[in-house]
């Protein structure tokens, strides 16, 4: 048996089927990966993300810290509630991880980073705190529930309470709420607009119920991941790593490069692949002929070399195969993969496929 979040009885009870992701017990789906994919493109699903690892970063060097610890600037952020996406690089210039970081004060940053590196970020944020007047600590007082879909913020509205609702009226995108013991944030992982809460542990099932009887519907990690391959966003592990720098993993608009005199962990590196040429992309490709993109797929680009390919699905909005791939720089437009001992001919497009509904090849 693995680990299990604070939710997991209401997922026995939702009739999921469970899984082992990383260690927990988390639910694939409940029922109908397709059903709950659609629900969330045109209504509203709700996601378990609490075993996504919440770190908080308190003291006097939090902003130092911060400014370089990661590649993207958090003195950016001077509103409580902000929040930036950022790579945390190793010397290197390969992303350790990538997460959201929330800006509480000058001296109290809030962190989220992925469930499947929880030791490893923990180990390396420790080590480099060890020059800065810094505290770090895995908050575990809080469940974690995304809540996604063009209807999402309206069924949410309904369960939240009075002050909850005026906490989030004017929500801007990126930003979170701190109400009655809820840490609401207008952030997610598919494409679509909605919430992202983290709700104290006493208020769970009685939280879940509530979402489901405006008809919110729960939806696993199936789903999860077509929708946010759909968005054309970044799965670690998969489409970046320890190896990988983000000038080619599309993650080249979260590097802060000025002030120049800011040394976050990696610019020199990055700062000399950029020197040498840059020599990888990260691309979206749609198949155009029969069968499904997967993970580790060789893309074979005419006349300039080969890639790979790093997520793949098949679009339940789409009702095509798309996928992201790593490939040489100078690729064009039409690459071939190699699926089964055949060659199958992909089209390249910008790494985003479906947003807010909408179709974007």
């Amino acid at each position: 048996m693995g680990k299990q979040t604070p939710f997991y009885d209401c997922h026995i009870q939702s009739g999921a089927k469970i899984v082992d992701f990383g260690g927990w017990d988390m639910p694939l789906h409940y029922g109908s990966q397709v059903d709950e994919h659609h629900a969330v493109r045109q209504d509203a699903g709700m996601f378990d993300v609490s075993h996504m690892t919440i770190v908080d970063v308190c003291g006097d060097d939090a902003k130092a810290y911060l400014r370089r610890l990661l590649a993207n600037d958090v003195a950016k952020l001077t509103v409580s509630g902000k929040a930036l996406y950022s790579g945390m690089l190793n010397e290197e210039g390969g992303v350790v991880d990538d997460l959201i970081v929330y800006y509480l004060s000058d001296t109290e940053y809030r962190v989220v980073v992925n469930a499947s590196t929880r030791e490893k970020d923990l180990a390396w944020m420790e080590k480099q705190a060890a020059e800065f007047a810094v505290t770090i600590t895995e908050n575990n007082d809080f469940a974690m529930l995304a809540v996604q879909g063009p209807n999402a913020i309206e069924k949410t509205n309904q369960v939240l309470s009075a002050a909850q609702q005026q906490a989030v009226k004017d929500l801007a995108v990126f930003v979170a709420a701190d109400s009655e013991g809820f840490f609401i944030a207008r952030t997610g992982y598919t494409g679509e607009d909605g919430y992202e809460i983290m709700v104290p542990l006493a208020s769970v099932t009685e939280f879940w119920n509530q979402l489901i009887k405006v008809g919110v519907k729960p939806c696993g990690l199936g789903a999860r991941d077509t929708l946010r391959l759909e968005a054309g966003m970044n799965l670690y592990g998969n489409d970046m790593d320890d190896s990988v720098s983000p000038l080619e993993a599309n993650m080249g608009w979260t590097i802060t490069w000025e002030p120049e005199d800011r040394d976050f962990i990696g610019r020199k590196a990055l700062l000399a692949e950029k020197q040498a040429g840059v020599k990888n992309k990260l691309v979206g490709l749609v198949l155009e002929g029969k069968g499904v993109i997967r993970s580790h797929m060789k893309v074979i680009v005419d006349g300039i070399g080969e890639g790979e390919t790093t997520s793949g699905t098949m679009s339940p909005t789409l009702k095509k195969s798309i996928g992201m791939a790593r490939v040489p720089k100078a690729t064009g437009e039409e690459v071939m993969l190699e699926i089964r001992g055949k060659l199958i001919p992909a089209k390249v497009v910008k790494p985003c496929f479906v947003r807010k509904g909408e179709p974007l090849v």
